[in-house]
């Protein structure tokens, strides 16, 4: 590595969001560098920052960080990003959600302006957008195909639920053997740390890991969930971030997640190297539209199972509709005659009314799942694998 002085200076700096995901980097960096000669340090917060001092001292080629303790050290003297060559910004629409923004551009400042910059985002919303713009200079821009399908041995199970009862079911579910280990996700840190009490009185051995446990703490639960001492695993997104876990049987989403994409994440834990899996879904009335979103996203409808004894007692969503740039073949079960909308508005055609659409063809259009998650024949045009779209 270049050295000054007699010294390694810092030549790489990979910026990520989380701590978890920095020490997975900090992992493959040592896999992969191993035989190199480069020397790397992962630095973040939530831990004793003396490791991590010495770990600078001896000098390092490339060094991984969060954005917290990578201003705490340089605060207090211990790092010089003088000498970067390649700036590393991962995760960058995650870095806007939990409020680093700030933070990267205070890195960005103490960067050299000659330096090669490289962005990572799983998401272009305008605000990255905005951000490329003020830390890139004439950037090439790769875009690979958006993440939309998960494993194809991933089996899709939703639960139309009340949000209070959703706990119950959680209970139930786990009462089935089938699930020998599950990872279950909330929306929030408090809802986490609320399934792990509510399971934990139940007799379920849980732990819950967010951005308010101690680095310690997490690590010990994703230890004990790996070697089978922990039967559950809550989590949030950002928490998640990064878990590699292998032989996960089954992905609980407690709380569908805002950002469609993230359903995709969260269910790519299971159903790896050819193993199947199952994602479970629970979907309360105000999560509709979140659902919608997935589905769209996927073009697929998850399979709805229907005999639980916490089933919602509204209704069940029409099916949502995919924009697939054609005309369907033939009207699909939940949609009105183009006839109907115009005699809504007053208007009036020669020739019989168009026939109405019944409740019972309207609630069988969704694929539904019998005792046991298996599923039904009803309108397999439905189906979780989406095999006929008519």
């Amino acid at each position: 590595g270049r050295t000054v002085r007699g010294r390694r200076v810092v030549r790489s700096l990979v910026l990520t969001p989380t701590r978890e995901l920095a020490m997975q980097i900090g992992e493959s960096f040592a896999a992969y560098g191993r035989h190199t000669g480069m020397r790397h340090a992962v630095i973040y917060g939530g831990v004793s920052q003396r490791p991590q001092e010495q770990a600078l001292q001896k000098g390092v080629d490339i060094l991984v960080a969060t954005p917290g303790r990578l201003l705490d050290l340089m605060g207090q003297g211990l790092i010089n990003l003088s000498t970067v060559e390649i700036f590393v910004l991962d995760e960058a629409d995650r870095m806007l959600d939990m409020g680093f923004i700030l933070d990267i551009r205070r890195i960005i400042e103490k960067l050299p302006a000659q330096r090669q910059t490289l962005m990572f985002s799983a998401t272009m919303p305008s605000e990255i957008v905005r951000l490329s713009g003020t830390l890139l200079r004439d950037p090439v821009r790769i875009q690979i195909a958006a993440v939309s399908a998960p494993a194809e041995d991933v089996d899709h199970r939703l639960y139309y639920v009340e949000k209070t009862s959703k706990a119950e079911l959680l209970k139930a579910l786990l009462a089935d053997e089938e699930i020998k280990n599950a990872l279950v996700f909330t929306r929030t840190r408090h809802g986490a740390d609320r399934v792990e009490r509510i399971l934990s009185r139940s007799g379920v051995r849980v732990e819950a890991i967010h951005g308010d446990k101690s680095q310690g703490a997490r690590e010990k639960a994703l230890s004990a969930f790996k070697k089978g001492t922990i039967r559950v695993l809550v989590a949030t997104d950002i928490a998640a971030r990064g878990l590699d876990i292998v032989d996960l049987s089954h992905v609980v989403n407690y709380d569908l997640p805002n950002e469609p994409e993230a359903y995709v994440h969260r269910i790519g834990r299971t159903g790896r190297a050819g193993a199947s899996g199952i994602a479970i879904s629970f979907c309360s009335f105000e999560e509709r539209p979140l659902l919608a979103d997935i589905e769209r996203l996927m073009s697929k409808h998850l399979t709805v199972v229907t005999d639980h004894p916490f089933a919602s007692p509204a209704k069940p969503a029409p099916p949502t509709v995919f924009h697939t740039g054609r005309t369907p073949s033939k009207p699909r079960p939940f949609m009105i005659p183009v006839d109907a909308a115009f005699l809504s508005a007053g208007r009036t055609f020669a020739g019989p009314p168009p026939a109405r659409v019944s409740r019972h063809a309207e609630n069988e259009a969704r694929p539904t799942s019998g005792p046991g998650g298996r599923k039904s024949s009803h309108r397999e045009q439905y189906s979780s694998r989406g095999r006929s779209r008519r």
